[in-house]
């Protein structure tokens, strides 16, 4: 693969998407309009040759010159503080972004990838949850913006691939963790770590019994991978089907970080999913992957880069600087 787009590159699952493309010897184009990623994410790659930036919405046309082997959509806000402070751009980049990079993978006869979410299943009712399982989710509820443009997403892309016969993949992301989190990002982890090393209460909603399955993002990305070069083109779960409930993962951050925060309890939002597992037999079967870094391990890893004092995300970038090499 000679050359891939990677939009929403800039991002926390983008930006190490960028390093493990790079790794293989493929040429990288970000598209990017820093909404909520950072130029700090791939500050380390503006050097290489091999890495090029650029600030656009994709959620505008798309033109690209050259050969494009492979188009990555992984632009989207992806927390509920994110897109419930930015619902329209939520919704745009999940359906007209989608259909932007789309109709880039199709023009240069590119493999499409998708990110997907586990929030297509929305509040599950089955448990855990496989690529067969068709949702629960409220299509007026306020996760609605993010969940049904996800799934709107995935029904773009499957016409794509029906219509006009497009290479594409689609991977359902569950809860993901690691550097390059955005510290007030809304998310359990840096929610957590953030309040935890400020010595500052450590905030769970509801009563903290509703669970949840995270994975290393080292591992994720390694999933992510295994797909692109695959022949799979329905649905596949990547995630860590190891399930912690949201008080035990508060107080493993909070032993971790050596903190004596105290744990306090607020209300539970509206439309919270209560379990979440992904049946990750397809991954194990077809890809031959499956999560290795433990949550303890990981969880410190996080916590060492927080430690670090990494910088808060950039400033978006104007209109007219893009293309940074």
């Amino acid at each position: 693969m000679r050359r891939a787009v990677v939009t929403g590159g800039a991002g926390f699952l983008g930006s190490h998407l960028c390093d493990r493309l790079l790794a293989r010897g493929t040429e990288v184009l970000v598209l990017d309009n820093l909404l909520t990623g950072s130029l700090d994410n791939v500050a380390h790659l503006l050097g290489n040759p091999a890495f090029t930036f650029r600030h656009h919405d994709v959620s505008e046309y798309i033109a690209v010159e050259g050969e494009v082997d492979a188009v990555l959509h992984f632009a989207s806000p992806a927390s509920p503080l994110d897109y419930a402070q930015m619902p329209i751009h939520t919704i745009k980049v999940g359906t007209l972004g989608t259909h932007r990079a789309l109709g880039l993978a199709l023009a240069k006869g590119a493999r499409f990838l998708l990110a997907s979410t586990s929030e297509v299943y929305g509040d599950p009712e089955v448990h855990p949850q496989p690529e067969t399982y068709w949702g629960h989710v409220n299509p007026v509820g306020p996760r609605s913006i993010y969940d049904e443009a996800k799934r709107a997403a995935e029904a773009f892309t499957m016409a794509y691939h029906n219509a006009h016969g497009l290479d594409t993949r689609i991977v359902r992301i569950f809860n993901t963790y690691g550097p390059r989190m955005r510290r007030r990002d809304g998310r359990a982890v840096p929610a957590f770590v953030t309040q935890a090393l400020a010595g500052e209460p450590i905030t769970v909603f509801g009563d903290g019994g509703q669970t949840r399955s995270l994975c290393y993002v080292d591992d994720l990305i390694g999933g992510v991978e295994r797909l692109l070069f695959s022949e799979r083109t329905l649905p596949v779960n990547i995630g860590n089907p190891s399930e912690i409930t949201v008080l035990e993962l508060a107080e493993v951050v909070r032993d971790l970080c050596g903190s004596r925060s105290e744990i306090v309890h607020e209300p539970l939002p509206v439309d919270d999913p209560k379990r979440r597992r992904p049946d990750i037999t397809v991954a194990r079967e077809e890809l031959g992957w499956e999560p290795r870094v433990p949550l303890r391990e990981g969880l410190a890893r996080t916590i060492a880069w927080w430690r670090g004092e990494q910088p808060e995300a950039s400033p978006a970038m104007p209109e007219g600087t893009a293309g940074l090499r």
